[in-house]
């Protein structure tokens, strides 16, 4: 097995643990394991056979006995058993309908069903009136879900990351390209499609159906189908001929908006063609939200243009790696710099640094420095803002470092003009550089918080200090239109992962995409620039 189809395995018992009860810890588990390998560039089966899983960091001995049980066997037994008991098909079904998965297996036994399609027929049919407990209204809400036109939506967009690994999966399993939400790097995705090239169709079809990822189907035409995952999320699978895959691709990608106002679409075997015969120029993914207005810039910026990465952490506070792991870690993918920014002791909720540890910290960083040289790690914070607007740190040790971060942990429901007056006022120290994830705010979790971001915008630009796009993927703060509002003002912008172990710095790939959702060139974002300019960025 390769390490896609593994990490699927685990993925798919991940999940059926979940509906069975088990722990959300157990759980979570096995999807990180099922990310860490599924990252891996080693063959992770071949790590089984020779006993060296446990290298990989995060798998322990029942994890490890579950990677041989799939290297010997091609197969996990519980998951098959889990399968066959929890219903997933229906389950998946029941998670669009809204019906929790306990609800859910005791209608298909009330029902004598154990299929989708048997399940819509017996509600379609009328058959719910005799279940005990099923009324009119939700006989009717039932009927309208399975009755809904057009393409069925998850109950809650999924996190970048995983909305990518589940696209990802699935276009890699059938040889295929992802589109929708995905592919234009929206923060939270709904709207999940892959697209592939067959003359024939239906084997295509078949496959799709195969998948482990795919627990039911919902929807079937002939160059169409609709599957869903056991967690409730559709995914639309387009099979296109060979001949319009471009045009399949550029309308399975774009927002409706974006695609509404190019139609009718000519056709064409690849996206450029698409573009050429409408006579526009070509639009990167990440720009079609809106309509087609403005020709994209040819220095909209790049993964490869990044040369470092100005906020990380290591296990002086809440991360996994120590300083010199992160340096080299950034080394291996090219960087030129680093800066260590754990956090201070305001922040509480995880160890935090004093003017003591700080130092004692820039020791280490002066060790990796002589390993590492000409790499660079810096000594930077993350520093937090202290109820009063001042900062977590002596003048003097912040006057010591090479990067200070700025941020707010604390008082995220504060009132808009007291946030503002706070964050505003701490941005015009003059040991700060940047302004760390301005809105606070996370994904599907807690709202962006009520500062004023305009006005932070102006006091960065009259300060000189830069605002960072967030690549946690649970932030991704700013986000594209505050990118916008930035670049438009001549703000710098930091693209960082705010990394807390080796892995995390693969979030890069999120931070730049949603800076070019904002239209960020290369001149608008610091860390594109060789080291002498960045730590020449200074109050004006």
């Amino acid at each position: 097995m390769d390490n896609a189809e593994i990490a699927a395995q685990l993925e798919a018992f991940a999940a059926l643990l979940e509906l069975n009860g088990a722990s959300h810890y157990t759980a979570r588990a096995y999807r990180r394991a099922a990310e860490l390998i599924r990252d891996t560039r080693a063959p992770v089966a071949e790590l089984v056979e020779q006993g060296r899983a446990r290298e990989l960091r995060g798998i322990g001995p029942g994890i490890e006995a579950r990677l041989r049980e799939l290297v010997d066997t091609g197969e996990l037994q519980e998951l098959r058993e889990l399968r066959e008991t929890l219903m997933p098909e229906l389950v998946g079904l029941g998670h669009l309908l809204g019906v929790g998965p306990k609800r859910m297996r005791e209608l298909a036994e009330a029902l004598g069903v154990r299929t989708t399609d048997e399940f819509r027929a017996a509600v379609l049919e009328g058959r719910l009136r005799s279940v005990p407990g099923i009324g009119p209204k939700t006989e009717a809400k039932l009927r309208a879900g399975l009755e809904r036109a057009g393409k069925p939506k998850p109950r809650r967009g999924l996190l970048l990351n995983r909305a990518w690994a589940l696209a990802g999966g699935v276009a890699d399993a059938l040889g295929g390209e992802v589109a929708g939400d995905p592919r234009r790097w929206k923060d939270s995705c709904e709207d999940f499609s892959v697209v592939v090239a067959a003359d024939e169709p239906e084997p295509m079809i078949e496959a799709f159906e195969a998948l482990t990822q795919i627990v039911s189907i919902v929807e079937r035409d002939e160059r169409r189908a609709i599957g869903v995952t056991v967690e409730g999320v559709p995914v639309e699978l387009l099979v296109s001929a060979a001949s319009s895959f471009g045009t399949a691709l550029v309308r399975a990608t774009g927002s409706t908006e974006y695609v509404r106002a190019l139609e009718p679409l000519p056709e064409a075997a690849d996206e450029a063609g698409v573009y050429d015969a409408l006579g526009l120029p070509w639009c990167p993914p990440e720009l079609r939200e809106r309509p087609h207005r403005d020709e994209p810039s040819p220095f909209l910026l790049r993964l490869d243009d990044v040369r470092g990465d100005l906020h990380v952490h290591t296990t002086w506070s809440d991360g996994k790696a120590s300083v010199l792991e992160m340096g080299e870690a950034a080394i291996a993918l090219g960087y030129e710099y680093v800066a260590i920014c754990d956090h201070t002791t305001n922040v509480r909720v995880v160890p935090g640094l004093d003017a003591d540890a700080v130092r004692r910290q820039g020791e280490e960083i002066a060790e990796a420095n002589e390993r590492l040289a000409p790499f660079r790690v810096l000594r930077g914070i993350e520093c937090d803002i202290l109820p009063d607007g001042s900062l977590d740190l002596p003048d003097d040790v912040l006057a010591e470092l090479d990067w200070v971060q700025l941020s707010l942990h604390a008082g995220q429901r504060q009132a808009g003009p007291e946030l503002t007056r706070k964050v505003t006022e701490a941005m015009r120290h003059p040991a700060v550089r940047c302004l760390s994830h301005p809105t606070g705010r996370l994904i599907n979790h807690r709202p962006p918080n009520a500062l004023d971001l305009e006005r932070a915008i102006e006091v960065a630009l009259e300060e000189g200090v830069a605002v960072e796009v967030n690549g946690l993927p649970d932030r991704l703060d700013l986000r594209d239109e505050h990118v916008r509002l930035a670049v438009e003002a001549g703000v710098q912008i930091c693209v960082n992962t705010d990394a807390h172990s080796v892995r995390g710095l693969g979030n890069m790939r999120l931070a730049v995409a949603t800076a070019r959702r904002g239209a960020a060139q290369l001149g608008d974002v610091l860390n594109t620039k060789p080291l002498e300019q960045v730590l020449a960025l200074r109050k004006r």
